[in-house]
């Protein structure tokens, strides 16, 4: 739709800053892949680096390292004899279980901080789950550490996850950042908000870290999680399947930030929005899944809609911002009905939104669940239902609502806002986390709270 000289502005803006979220349905698009025998992979105009080409067979074990390399980092320092600032870096492949039981390759990266551990015990671990960076390769935020900012004409991806990295890392707290199963790994499409690829490419980047060289994580070495929007479903996700699929992990907390708990609720929040293109890379990602959602999709996208996908299949979060902004989805349907209309009349694709909700199962370890009051593209009501579920399931959980005004609406500041207001203290919990401190529970005010 036309929009005014102001509103192109803020957009291009947000293009530059965004975070977010998570949406709807599914239809795969095939992404450019490589083979790991010399081959280049490119998305874009930009070459991803051979590293992120999977070998043909992965390691038994989840968790266990394909590959690593050091990884240079676009913010910092080296200084001979004393080492490297905020800490040295490491690339990382390593194996997990995608949703359908399937080996996957993950890549990431892993930082042994230079400040010192102060608290008690081996040095910690936080591992990050970022949030949406987009579905091209060349999107990954172990890229992202490398290239904070980088443009091409083509495509433009912003390292934005850098900023709680660093935080971290300066508290003396070793960092494993998952770039999640089809990110940056060039064998599929990036299976965007998939519950359980994201839940578990998180917990295997916590075993992991123990592997890589030089490390001073160990097996006892306290572990928490941190995300926030794709990153809060992935941290949530990973805390609710921490027990039965990774209890070798000293997990002692997570940081769940405006968590897309409920992809029906998110699709609507997005539809519409400046991040419209969120619900593109939702449909592709669980095609990749579900290829029975294909022929469904085939039939219900029209032309526009189905060149969208494929576009959006290779584009970063700053590029969906600039190209898609405030579509609606029922211009991608034959039928001219939004996505969410065509999910409530298609029992499959229905049933699939169903499995990803997060909430049906209980954490085991505290959690920090934050949600700003005003959020509309990660909608307040479906993140605050997740700490109700919790807190009814028996769950440790810390409930934050960040109360800000309206940013305006459908316009990703909403969204943005209360990660920024919120950082130092989620930073804060999850340090107190993994120093031993006892987290508390405030579910009894929940009642009371916005």
């Amino acid at each position: 739709m036309p929009l005014h000289a102001s509103r192109a502005m803020l957009v291009t803006a947000l293009a530059a800053a965004a975070v977010s979220p998570a949406a709807l349905s599914a239809v795969a698009v095939p992404a450019a892949a490589a083979a790991d025998n010399g081959t280049t992979a490119v998305s874009r105009g930009v070459e991803i680096p051979e590293f992120y080409n999977p070998p043909p067979t992965l390691p038994e074990a989840d968790g266990d390292l394909v590959r690593t390399e050091p990884l240079p980092l676009g913010i910092g320092l080296t200084i001979p004899g004393i080492g490297s600032l905020p800490g040295t870096a490491t690339r990382v492949m390593y194996k997990t279980t995608d949703n359908n039981g399937s080996p996957a390759a993950v890549t990431g990266a892993y930082i042994e901080p230079f400040a010192r551990w102060g608290g008690a015990g081996d040095r910690p671990l936080v591992v990050v789950a970022p949030g949406t960076m987009g579905q091209g390769d060349q999107c990954s935020a172990s890229l992202g550490l490398e290239r904070p900012i980088f443009f091409n004409g083509r495509t433009v991806s912003v390292g934005y996850e850098d900023i709680g990295i660093y935080r971290l890392l300066a508290r003396g707290v070793a960092v494993m950042v998952t770039d999640y199963v089809g990110l940056g790994a060039t064998d599929r499409l990036h299976t965007y908000v998939d519950r359980v690829d994201g839940g578990h490419a998180v917990l295997d980047a916590a075993r992991a870290a123990r592997q890589v060289p030089a490390t001073s994580v160990t097996s006892a070495s306290r572990v928490a999680l941190y995300g926030y929007s794709q990153g809060g479903g992935a941290t949530g996700s990973a805390a609710e399947l921490h027990p039965t699929y990774a209890p070798d992990v000293n997990l002692v907390g997570a940081y769940v930030g405006a968590p897309p708990a409920d992809l029906r609720a998110t699709a609507r929040g997005i539809d519409g929005s400046a991040l419209v293109a969120a619900l593109g890379w939702t449909i592709n990602g669980l095609a990749q899944s579900n290829p029975e959602l294909r022929p469904i999709l085939d039939e219900n996208l029209n032309r526009a809609g189905k060149a969208a996908l494929e576009d959006l299949s290779t584009a970063c979060v700053g590029d969906g911002i600039v190209r898609y902004p405030f579509r609606r989805s029922s211009s991608w349907t034959v039928s001219g009905e939004s996505l969410d209309d065509v999910i409530e009349r298609e029992p499959t694709v229905k049933a699939i939104i169903t499995e990803q909700k997060i909430g049906t199962i209980a954490p085991r370890i505290p959690v920090r669940l934050a949600t700003g009051t005003e959020d509309d593209i990660v909608p307040h009501a479906q993140a605050r239902q997740l700490a109700v579920d919790w807190c009814g399931q028996g769950a440790q959980v810390t409930y934050k609502a960040v109360v800000l005004p309206n940013l305006g609406d459908g316009l990703v500041t909403n969204h943005i806002t209360p990660l920024l207001v919120d950082q130092t203290a989620a930073v804060t919990w999850v340090t107190d986390r993994v120093k031993g401190v006892a987290a508390s529970s405030n579910c009894s005010t929940l009642p009371r709270q916005p």
